[in-house]
């Protein structure tokens, strides 16, 4: 159905008659008088334009207006797009302060909102163009709408101001809120259908998770134009308000028909994954006592299986987290030094220390000049990565690759709101991005952009991580050459099986590949725990903040989830 705007014209003039000041036998222009109307006047003025209204004169109507031309576009637009077959129109005497805020209320849409005078009265609605009229009085009204072919009656109290003229008489002064109190300017008001939202939510296999914590508040933050498209046989009818775009959420005013019943609304969460996940968070967040999340992505799909936070009602650090993800960065760092021309056994010194305007050491004190790429990836020597990636790339490189390999720099829509992983692009000193290839400095990260990573990396292509099936996925324009992504993938293996992520790993049977991040955050500050891996065809990232190495906290948390496979 198609729409028309509801507007005022705005409250710069009120001169309802033109002429000319040197013509004296021009007509006066009819203009907005200071002085306020009686009592009287303004419940005359009120009842005479809603009789006008009510009967479809709506001319006339108009005419009883400070704004003819705003006032007839207005009604009309409501009377062809809200289409009622009848209109009562009845006065309801003065409206107080508490009146009109009543019929403001509960609106979401950006209405102007009347506030009270200190005499008790209320004034003209708040606004952002040029304030009302002085002396105005408001009058409340009550409005019964039928429509054809139901038996439904739309009631509601509306409220509009009267204002009093230079030639004597009462004058609505026109603004969006005559037709509806919750009406703004540059809204549409307008019939037309309306589904019920969906009944439930359910994992990929019909379960109902109801029962999952971390999802409640998540899920709340479905954007309906993410929701599936509805079936016009589900459609019922109603009166909505639309915003300027005709693409926010729609506010529903008045139901002329009820929709059928919602269904059930199928996510790609696996049950069995998600209560793991649940589970492994608040293990390793001292029972919510620090923040932990978790995130599980099918990497053949880029379906997104689980994701937990803990607290599970606080903050949704799994999808809006963005701190530094410590050494889980050092996959797409070896990555680029692979497509560079490295291999795994290209020599690699792993010094004590080294330096970038600050002081870099490792978690352990001794150095071992004898290392090679395999060496300092399986055991995350902070300082060779820092001196490799000095000599063989340059700023810039990172972000580069994060975006033709890995999907970042064009945001993801994965059903609720995400924040999108942030790698600075080239510009920065070289201090700044040294700090880059050990995953700190500027780059921002969550445990759905680092669990993306990771199934990047065995899944071999970017698919956009998505929490409600069908939803569009973005891609990446390129993926790693097949020799950097085998000789990657034994990087993250060798990890797993020998060295920093075989503790929580080394048991698991399968296709197996990890990374541990050890995040630095403020002096005095316990570092993050972050871990990356992937088993079969199941790929998690996992945060706890304060947790220490990445291994002490959020490796078992994710070795927890890895554990119970993926069943689909």
């Amino acid at each position: 159905m198609s729409v028309a705007m509801i507007g005022g014209a705005g409250y710069g003039a009120y001169s309802l008659v033109g002429g000319s000041s040197d013509d004296p036998k021009a007509p006066k222009a009819r203009t907005v008088v200071a002085e306020p109307p009686s009592a009287e006047l303004a419940a005359s003025g009120s009842k005479a334009f809603l009789d006008a209204w009510a009967s479809g004169d709506l001319d006339a109507a108009a005419k009883l207006t400070d704004d003819p031309t705003a006032a007839t576009a207005a009604l009309a637009a409501f009377k062809d797009k809200v289409k009622p077959s009848a209109l009562t129109l009845a006065t309801s005497g003065p409206a107080t302060a508490a009146a009109v805020a009543a019929a403001t209320a509960s609106s979401p849409s950006a209405a102007p909102k009347a506030t009270a005078t200190p005499s008790g009265g209320a004034s003209a609605p708040a606004s952002t163009a040029t304030p009302p009229p002085p002396g105005q009085v408001m009058m409340g009204f009550k409005a019964k709408a039928e429509f054809a072919g139901t038996t439904s009656t739309w009631n509601y109290d509306g409220y509009l101001g009267v204002v009093k003229m230079s030639d004597g008489t009462a004058a609505v002064h026109w603004a969006p809120t005559v037709i509806h109190p919750h009406l703004a300017e540059g809204e549409t008001i307008t019939a037309q259908p309306i589904f019920a939202p969906p009944s439930n939510m359910t994992d990929r296999n019909g379960k109902s998770l109801a029962g999952y914590a971390s999802l409640t508040s998540m899920l709340a933050g479905i954007p309906k134009t993410n929701l599936p498209a509805n079936d016009p046989a589900d459609a019922g009818s109603g009166v909505v308000i639309l915003d300027a775009s005709g693409k926010g959420t729609p506010e529903n005013v008045f139901t002329i028909t009820a929709p059928k019943p919602g269904k059930p609304l199928k996510l790609t969460i696996d049950g069995a994954l998600q209560a793991a996940a649940e589970k492994a968070v608040l293990d390793q967040s001292q029972g919510g006592k620090r923040k932990a999340a978790l995130v599980a992505i099918e990497p053949t799909t880029g379906k997104i299986l689980a994701a937990a936070n803990a607290p599970a009602t606080g903050f949704n650090t799994a999808f809006l987290g963005a701190t530094a993800p410590g050494s889980t960065m050092k996959v797409i760092t070896a990555a680029a030094l692979l497509e560079g021309g490295l291999s795994p056994e290209s020599p690699m010194p792993c010094p004590a220390t080294t330096s970038a305007g600050h002081t870099i050491k490792n978690d352990f004190e001794e150095p071992h000049p004898e290392y090679t790429l395999k060496d300092d990836f399986t055991n995350s020597c902070n300082t060779a990565f820092v001196i490799e990636g000095k000599a063989k790339l340059k700023s810039g490189d990172l972000a580069d690759l994060g975006a033709k390999v890995f999907g970042f720099g064009t945001p993801w829509k994965v059903g609720v709101p995400n924040v999108d992983a942030v790698i600075p692009g080239a510009g920065q000193n070289p201090d700044e991005t040294a700090d880059e290839y050990y995953g700190q400095g500027k780059i921002k990260m969550n445990p759905l952009a680092m669990a993306s990573v990771a199934a990047t990396v065995k899944g071999g292509v970017f698919k956009q991580p998505i929490l409600i099936e069908g939803l569009p996925q973005i891609e990446a324009p390129g993926k790693l050459s097949p020799d950097t992504l085998t000789k990657l993938r034994a990087l993250m293996a060798a990890t797993a099986h020998g060295g920093t992520a075989a503790g929580p790993m080394g048991n698991l049977k399968g296709d197996i590949g990890g990374k541990t991040g050890t995040a630095e955050r403020a002096a005095g500050q316990a570092t993050d725990s972050w871990f990356t891996a992937y088993r079969d065809n199941l790929a998690v990232a996992a945060m706890v903040e304060g947790g220490g190495h990445g291994v002490d906290a959020a490796g078992p948390a994710s070795a927890a989830v890895l554990a119970v496979g993926n069943p689909g």
